[in-house]
């Protein structure tokens, strides 16, 4: 009998750790090679890790949340004869190849296969049946979302694995049930109770309610948000600067643009607008598209704008990056930003697309209020915050009248932006908006 000690892999990129954030198996399962044994993440990345052999599982290297370094024992699989003579019931190997994936659900969904008697009658090309539905963490979050029983899915992926499609297609021809309060279908922070019941005897080791109180691990995607604004706000002192923006102009014409073109190009919304005056300003001020690298003291400034996009994902905040925006039309800008929105919402974001922006834009849409504090996105140095459009009464020329305002929220690096670096690029956001037809002038 041999007992193969499975490492946590060396991911690349100079990364030392990673955490732990889902074990897809639990000690005495019988796994096959390829199968995914458990989801780590990097910095923004969730890395399935497969089994490089077939065996049945000893023990497990550690819980859900905790750091691993790179090279620690990870899980311990006993092969050998009598793990060969045994026929598995684990799912089938996944053919698609490990990758990085963006992580916006890598919270723990616990719902590890029960053992049961093979079905010898059945076809051996036939999948294997299992408790467990053989689907991504991003997938199952969307399933739950839309209240739909992933077992009940018919797969369209390799192997029997349920894919993005067949649940917003199991979603559209039946109407959507409520989650059942399972291991299967609970959302990720509530199957992490079901862990840790069955686990640990603390509550925090996971989720649980105890009477009126609830405990919440803080692990995955969530923890690199905790992690990453308390770095912008320790590190960088902020200061606010915030203007009243007139945007009836900017909202006529885009009216007028969705009207004229209705029928042949998407509907733009306001953001393409101020992805517009944000990269004209910011080439006249460009102490604000920059990033700081505050241990070797050096600034950066770029020609080229990578505008951040804050995008809410179930998972939490994350940004996506809309690369050359000095190089898109409106039309362009829009298609990107609700393409990349998706991708972030849905888990498929690459780890590129997250990364490199130079200038983040943010925004609560409806909800905006009338000013907010925005936290920077180290290492940059500027960040525009937009809260909610209101018609207001203004005075111009003499009489009162109905105009659309909006004020601009915006935070700077003091270390390397001014008070009054930050007042000219926001004023001239603000001129390119109240005066639109000057964008499209050379």
């Amino acid at each position: 009998m041999v007992v193969r000690v499975i490492k946590v892999p060396d991911i690349g990129e100079g990364i030392a750790e990673v955490e732990l954030v889902e074990w897809h198996v639990k000690p005495g399962d019988r796994v096959v090679e390829d199968q995914v044994l458990a989801a780590v993440m990097t910095d923004k990345a969730a890395v399935e890790v497969p089994s490089p052999v077939a065996g049945s599982v000893i023990a497990l290297g550690g819980e859900v949340g905790q750091m691993l370094a790179v090279g620690a024992e990870l899980i311990r699989i006993e092969v050998g004869d009598a793990a060969r003579a045994a026929p598995a019931v684990a799912p089938p190997p996944i053919s698609e190849p490990v990758s990085l994936v963006a992580a916006p659900s890598p919270e723990p969904i616990v719902a590890a296969p029960t053992p049961r008697a093979p079905a010898a009658a059945r076809p051996p090309t036939a999948p294997v049946a299992t408790d467990r539905p053989i689907a991504s963490p991003s997938v199952r979050r969307r399933a739950w979302e839309l209240g739909v029983d992933l077992s009940a899915v018919a797969p369209t992926g390799p192997a029997g694995r349920v894919m993005h499609a067949d649940v917003e297609a199991h979603a559209a021809a039946s109407p959507p049930a409520a989650p059942a309060p399972s291991a299967r279908s609970a959302p990720p922070r509530a199957a992490a109770a079901t862990q840790a019941a069955a686990t640990a005897p603390s509550a925090t080791a996971g989720h649980a309610e105890r009477n009126d109180e609830q405990t919440v691990q803080v692990i995955g995607v969530r923890r690199r948000i905790a992690i990453k604004m308390q770095e912008s706000k320790r590190r960088i002192p902020h200061f606010a600067y915030v203007e009243e923006v007139d945007v009836t102009e900017a909202e006529a014409l885009r009216a007028q643009l969705n009207a004229k073109w209705a029928d042949q190009r998407p509907r733009l919304t306001l953001l393409p607008l101020l992805a517009r005056a944000i990269v004209l300003a910011a080439h006249e001020h460009p102490v604000v598209n920059a990033r700081f690298d505050d241990e070797t003291g050096i600034v950066t400034r770029f020609g080229a704008v990578h505008l951040g996009v804050a995008t809410q994902s179930p998972s939490g905040l994350m940004v996506p990056v809309l690369r050359h925006a000095e190089a898109r039309d409106l039309w362009s800008t829009a298609a990107e930003v609700a393409r990349l929105a998706e991708a972030a919402r849905a888990g498929r974001a690459t780890r590129a697309e997250l990364s490199g922006s130079t200038i983040t834009l943010t925004s609560l849409g409806a909800l905006g209020g009338i000013v907010t504090t925005p936290v920077i996105n180290h290492p940059e140095v500027a960040i525009v915050g937009v809260n909610r459009i209101v018609e207001r009464p203004v005075m111009r020329g003499g009489a009162i009248v109905a105009r659309q305002m909006m004020n601009l929220s915006s935070s700077f690096d003091h270390r390397v932006v001014d008070g009054i670096d930050a007042a000219r690029f926001i004023q001239a956001v603000r001129g390119y908006l109240e005066m639109p037809a000057t964008m499209f002038v050379p």
